[in-house]
């Protein structure tokens, strides 16, 4: 599915493919594909919170709808992401009226935002996935990044409390992958939808490519709700976690220690003299911890330590060149002088590969931006980024030096 921009790994990595709806207690029920949708039966129909991707949501319609036929009352999207909030169409019944749909209040700006630079997130998701924006943009033409059909109609800005046919639903906001980002809590049935506060895997504050993210609120968020016991957890991906408020207690936790653990690590690092910010991240030590739900499978550590040195410490890397730095072309063609031409480098960097593939991809994108248009040295450095991204153990940098790969190939230094 290369327009809707998951892959198909990513979908195996979020679920572990659910036979069915899960009845999560008597008349809730999670489904996901790619992403989770959770239905709560009330008196006056379907509560709703997030609808899937677009093109995702047409099966998760279908599946959610084998357990109940009510129409849809109130939808809540716990953030304004592609794959949570655009897929209302599929589970609306025919005649029925539109439903009230809940977000934070600043959902609108997210979606003007994304308008404004449709072209720029069209070309940033497809390198997290592996591709090129020219290949993205090979789709039916109408961008991903846009207003929903069916967009907010009430739009809260702390927390809102609604009362739906017989059931309570606490909607409480907090900035953690985004800054419209909202949870769900039902006290009469127990269950907690999460949106992507947790995810099967772990926490995603750190994406290289998006806009800031906020893990020291994340770790809070995740706290509060624990504070709440619930015995029911319904994510943002994968499989719920079901009359197990034990295992709930022990996750929420856990992946709140997991944040604060990177936080605290970069923020001694920038009070011990602000070392260039570049060698801060070799300074944070990754969480030990086996659990699955910790699994840094998607974002990881090191991604997550640069949200946080971005937050407080502003572009500059500290390096004194890189204040008012020359253009890349110019340096490089001129560090490939000295090294004897741009072939020479990527040899080096192909020999390097093994032994220190960090060093080597440096060397690689010296010798593609001094000569684009070489051949052998798209070559060289295409074999190399494909190597790095068959290496990486998480998605987000494998897809990504898989685009570097891509780009190199096609003579394009800059991704």
């Amino acid at each position: 599915m290369p327009h809707s921009g998951i892959s198909p790994f990513e979908i195996d990595m979020f679920v572990d493919h659910l036979d069915g709806p899960v009845e999560v207690t008597d008349g809730v029920y999670y489904y996901a594909e790619f992403s989770g949708v959770t239905a709560f039966e009330t008196e006056e129909g379907l509560v709703l919170v997030d609808t899937g991707l677009e093109d995702n949501a047409p099966a998760l319609a279908e599946t959610i709808r084998t357990e109940t036929d009510q129409p849809v009352d109130t939808v809540v999207y716990t953030h304004g992401h592609l794959d949570h909030a655009f897929g209302l169409e599929a589970f609306l019944l025919e005649d029925q009226s539109d439903p009230r749909v809940i977000a934070h209040e600043n959902m609108p700006a997210r979606f003007d935002r994304y308008e404004r630079t449709s072209g720029h997130n069209e070309a940033i998701n497809a390198r997290q996935f592996g591709g090129t924006a020219a290949e993205q943009s090979a789709g039916d033409g109408e961008s991903q990044f846009r207003w929903p059909e069916y967009p907010p109609t009430i739009c809260y800005r702390d927390e809102l409390t609604l009362d739906i046919g017989g059931l309570t639903f606490e909607v409480r906001h907090s900035r953690g992958e985004t800054d419209d980002h909202s949870w769900v809590y039902c006290p009469e049935k127990d269950v907690l939808c999460t949106g992507d506060f947790h995810i099967n895997v772990a926490p995603n504050p750190g994406n290289p490519q998006k806009v800031q993210r906020y893990p020291e609120e994340w770790a809070e968020t995740l706290r509060e709700m624990a504070a709440l016991a619930p015995h029911h957890l319904c994510p943002g991906h994968g499989e719920p976690v079901v009359d197990a408020p034990d295992e709930i207690q022990n996750r929420l936790g856990s992946s709140a220690e997991y944040l604060e653990s990177i936080v605290e690590q970069t923020i001694d690092a920038l009070n011990d003299g602000s070392p260039p910010h570049v060698d801060i991240i070799h300074e944070v030590d990754a969480p030990d911890c086996d659990a699955p739900w910790l699994a840094e499978t998607y974002d990881e550590s090191e991604f997550i330590a640069r949200n946080v040195i971005r937050r407080y410490g502003g572009w500059w890397s500290g390096r004194p060149s890189e204040l008012k730095p020359a253009p890349r072309e110019r340096l490089a063609s001129e560090l490939a002088s000295l090294a004897g031409g741009a072939d020479v480098l990527a040899d080096r960097a192909l020999a390097l590969a093994d032994e220190d593939v960090r060093l080597s991809c440096h060397l690689a994108d010296f010798a593609l931006e001094a000569a684009p248009g070489n051949e052998s040295v798209q070559a060289a450095v295409a074999e190399i980024y494909r190597h790095r991204a068959s290496e990486e153990r998480n998605l987000m940098s494998g897809n990504l030096y898989a685009a570097a790969a891509a780009y190199a190939s096609e003579g394009r230094p800059f991704r």
